[in-house]
């Protein structure tokens, strides 16, 4: 077996700030703190940089990827249609806090984001950051696709439902909320937009990830 790559994780936003060497005492620092900034890093000194910086310069970034698919295989992909939004979510346990955005593919210009919400699931996060992006576009009469890597999601989006298991509770209402939302938007709307599954193994990681655990 190989062994674990050790990650150092940077805590921009949080009950303590500073560079930490693992997950679980980066995890003490951003549970139940709101707003809460994060990221990991595969060295330290890569860490202690980011640490100076802006939290938002770093996020969704890949880090020096390399596909290990086959010259054959990438060509039948082929590149990612810039002319798109991507969106993704983030969600520190499961449920947990949970949150959402939606990104430039080519530039990672943040365009919207939420949360985080106390109590959430990486699948609804997907789900709500796809009808957003979607309405953004409507809103602004845009003829660009969407990128997920969620496929779940996408089918969620298709019947016009967020099919959770979570169930609803004082904690989480004003996520359901939302969700409510979504899905009247869904079913009352019209949408020509192109929801596209982004090819994480070709391409690295989702524009809009929030470089997470």
């Amino acid at each position: 077996m190989s062994k674990k790559k050790k990650k150092y994780y940077t805590v921009w936003k949080g009950h303590k700030t500073g560079i930490f060497e693992s997950w679980n005492d980066c995890k003490a620092q951003i549970n139940n703190f709101e707003g809460a900034q994060y990221k990991s890093f595969a060295t330290f000194d890569e860490a202690k940089k980011a640490l100076k910086g802006n939290y938002f310069d770093y996020v969704g970034k890949n880090k020096s990827f390399k596909s290990e698919l086959t010259e054959a295989q990438l060509k039948k992909i082929g590149q990612p249609n810039y002319n798109s939004i991507a969106v993704d979510a983030a969600s520190s346990g499961n449920p947990g806090k949970m949150e959402y955005r939606g990104v430039d593919t080519k530039t990672k210009k943040q365009l919207f984001i939420q949360g985080p919400f106390d109590e959430g699931t990486n699948n609804i996060g997907e789900f709500l950051a796809i009808v957003h992006g979607l309405a953004f576009l409507q809103k602004h009469d845009s003829n660009r696709i969407i990128y997920t890597d969620s496929r779940t999601a996408i089918s969620w989006v298709k019947k016009k439902k967020c099919n959770t298991k979570l169930e609803r509770n004082t904690k989480n209402k004003t996520l359901f909320d939302l969700i409510e939302r979504a899905e009247h938007w869904l079913k009352t709307n019209t949408y020509i937009t192109i929801i596209v599954k982004w090819e994480t193994k070709a391409w690295g990681e989702i524009p809009a990830d929030f470089g997470r655990k």
